[in-house]
C-alpha cells in the first residue's frame, strides 16, 4: 500500500480482527459483512478474497461502490471508499489464491481501488 499515506500502513499493519465490508444492492439497500481473508495489491487497492459471498457479490456486479472499515488494536477506525472490480481470472485473481486460507473456495477476488480514506471522522486522503 505505497500509496496509503505512512499512518494509514501502519495502522493496516497494526489492524485487529476481521474488516467489515459495506455495499449497497441496485435497490439502495445496503449491506454489510465480516472478512478475514483481506490483502493490499499495488498502490490503490485492497483485495477481498469471495470467499462466501452471496449479496455482497450481487452487489458489486451490479455497480456498487463500497467501504471498509478496520480497526487497529488500539481500538482507532479507519474506513477506505472506493469503487470495485470483481475478478473471477488474470492478476488480481492469480494473487489472491497465494494468500486466501485453501480450506476457502476463493472464487473470486473483490478489488476495491481506493479514493477516499478516513480515520474516525477525519479524511486522509
Amino acid at each position: 500500500m505505497k500509496a496509503f499515506p505512512e499512518t494509514v500502513q501502519q495502522a493496516w499493519a497494526n489492524r485487529d480482527g476481521p474488516v467489515v465490508v459495506a455495499t449497497t444492492g441496485a435497490d439502495g439497500q445496503p449491506n454489510a459483512i465480516y472478512a478475514n481473508s483481506v490483502r493490499g495489491f499495488g498502490d490503490d487497492t485492497l483485495v477481498i478474497a469471495d470467499n462466501y459471498f452471496h449479496k455482497t457479490r450481487a452487489n458489486i456486479l451490479a455497480g456498487s461502490k463500497g467501504a471498509l472499515l478496520f480497526l487497529t488494536k488500539e481500538r482507532k477506525s479507519y474506513q477506505i471508499k472506493g469503487s470495485f472490480a470483481y475478478h473471477t481470472t488474470g492478476p488480481v485473481f492469480d494473487d489472491m489464491k497465494t494468500w486466501n486460507p485453501a480450506k476457502h473456495p476463493g472464487v473470486a477476488a473483490a478489488a476495491l481501488k481506493v479514493e477516499q480514506i478516513f480515520c474516525g471522522a477525519e479524511r486522509l486522503v
